[in-house]
């Protein structure tokens, strides 16, 4: 059989769920052929339906040797990334299989989009977990320097001969005092971490940040200005995700969502670094 024999029998039992075997037709066709990207590309989805991760990415990266504008093979790669929980490296992927599409005209809806916005969320709930046990231990090291400062003020005292009662209540007042600041203190940030969330819907669909200047087509798909007028230039007139005609005459400003935007803005100043 010839290697495209090979890949389209392949095809046919990933289509039946015969990963294993579906492997072993890729892995015969890449011998026949080691420099078609798309038996990289295939055999990498079989792994990534296995959760053979590491072997999906190297696969994908041998695709990418071999066509550097894979965007299947940029696509698979961050998934590949994603789900072995390294987030920067799938943000990076994404973001490249979403450019070469937008430069080839290929048409994958908004899966690419839709999974870059996944990574990033996921990326910024591990920078807040992270974020959440530093403030824990924080919290913790406070509360415990200021027992240490109690205790050697008592100390402190003994040795200087003071028995006195009411100078001991006062340091254990005074300690008290302070720890229930540190307890008020830290759960108004508690308070503040609930909110600490972006909704995808004040998030562009090119650029995946919080849009400025959100403006709305013909198709009811709300972007960024300057990012959809940048599509228009660059890549054609047709909206991303429906692919229908478009012009920039067409678009019109979102103001529903600019007044969501700005006020999100006013309320969480940490969503700048977002």
């Amino acid at each position: 059989m010839s290697a495209t024999e090979l890949k389209e029998q392949g095809n046919r039992l990933f289509a039946a769920r015969s990963y294993d075997d579906a492997i072993g037709c890729y892995t015969k066709a890449i011998i026949k052929n080691p420099t078609s990207a798309t038996f990289y590309n295939n055999r990498a989805l079989c792994y990534l339906k296995l959760k053979k991760w590491a072997l999906a990415i190297a696969d994908c990266q041998h695709s990418i040797e071999v066509d550097a504008k894979s965007v299947k093979g940029h696509f698979f790669l961050a998934q590949a990334y994603f789900e072995n929980g390294l987030y920067d490296e799938a943000i990076a992927n994404f973001k490249q299989a979403h450019e070469l599409a937008k430069d080839q005209k290929l048409n994958f809806g908004d899966d690419i989009a839709s999974a870059l916005r996944a990574a990033k969320k996921k990326r910024w709930n591990v920078m807040e977990e992270k974020r959440i046990q530093q403030e824990i231990e924080l919290e913790s090291y406070l509360n415990r320097l200021i027992l240490e400062e109690k205790e050697r003020k008592i100390v402190q005292l003994q040795q200087d001969g003071c028995s006195d009662e009411e100078a001991v209540k006062s340091i254990e007042t005074d300690t008290s005092k302070r720890l229930s600041e540190v307890t008020n203190l830290f759960s108004e940030i508690d308070e503040r971490r609930k909110k600490r969330e972006v909704p995808d819907q004040i998030c562009g669909k090119i650029s995946f940040e919080i849009m400025r200047d959100p403006v709305i087509t013909p198709s009811g798909i709300t972007y960024d200005k300057k990012d959809i007028e940048e599509h228009l230039q660059r890549v054609g007139h047709f909206d991303p995700v429906t692919r229908a005609a478009l012009k920039a005459s067409q678009l019109i400003p979102n103001l529903a969502i600019k007044e969501v935007i700005d006020e999100f803005l006013e309320k969480n100043g940490w969503a700048e670094d977002f």
